[in-house]
């Protein structure tokens, strides 16, 4: 009996997150506390032993060198220019944002859901990275490369269309704003430290007037986003 209700927990406990993970993985790992940690943003766990910042560091690394490799073979015959532009659109802030809600991680990310900023902040792209960073300690280099291509950028990046995108979103709108007579400026609003990093807020100002703002962990980042917020919210 004693034996059936272990079987019968041990169970219970692979339906839950074990194999929320496995789902997200890909693959099964006995390395599950590693994974936990990975997913624990620092508004739950302080301790830098706990939280993912240190893997969010090494994520973000091995899928910059892993993404280089992956174009350098896709486009044998482009540019250095070509190359840095097309990575930069895979994998800036609001790309892996984005690929990491379509990957289910907001609802396995552990973060502190009193916080409204949170919830509507990029810390499910940095979770990723996170991700990518255990998982890179988990299956090494060739393996983790792999699974970027295979699991991020085959089902979320159509490079067709990547291709076709302007990146420098910043430029279109100085270039309508002038042909409108209009004066606009991006502004620096903030610089605060989220765990090690620096994050800026950048204010689009339009003839004096707010008009979108955005955070990035580079004021090239957060000059972007906050154009593209410009964007939409102008209707241009």
């Amino acid at each position: 009996m004693k034996r059936r209700f272990n079987q019968f927990i041990s169970l219970f406990k692979k339906t839950g997150f074990e194999a929320d993970l496995h789902h997200l993985l890909g693959y099964r790992t006995s390395n599950v506390l590693l994974f936990q940690t990975a997913l624990n943003h620092r508004s739950v766990k302080d301790n830098p032993t706990e939280n993912n910042e240190r893997l969010e560091f090494l994520g973000d690394a091995v899928i910059g060198t892993a993404v280089a490799d992956y174009l350098f073979k896709k486009y044998p015959y482009k540019g250095e220019g070509f190359l840095t532009e097309m990575r930069s659109k895979m994998v800036n802030r609001a790309q892996l944002n984005n690929i990491a809600l379509q990957m289910g991680l907001r609802k396995m990310t552990r973060f502190n859901k009193m916080d409204g900023g949170l919830r509507t902040s990029q810390i499910f792209g940095n979770t990723l990275e996170a991700l990518v960073g255990a998982i890179y300690i988990d299956k090494k280099y060739d393996f983790t490369k792999k699974w970027i291509v295979e699991r991020m950028i085959q089902p979320y990046l159509f490079m067709d269309d990547l291709e076709q995108i302007d990146i420098n979103i910043k430029n279109k709108i100085i270039g309508w704003a002038l042909k409108q007579g209009k004066q606009i400026d991006f502004v620096l609003a903030g610089e605060q430290l989220e765990g090690r990093r620096r994050l800026f807020t950048i204010n689009v100002v339009l003839d004096g007037e707010v008009v979108a703002s955005q955070k990035g962990f580079t004021k090239k980042d957060a000059s972007q986003l906050a154009a593209q917020k410009a964007i939409e919210t102008l209707g241009i």
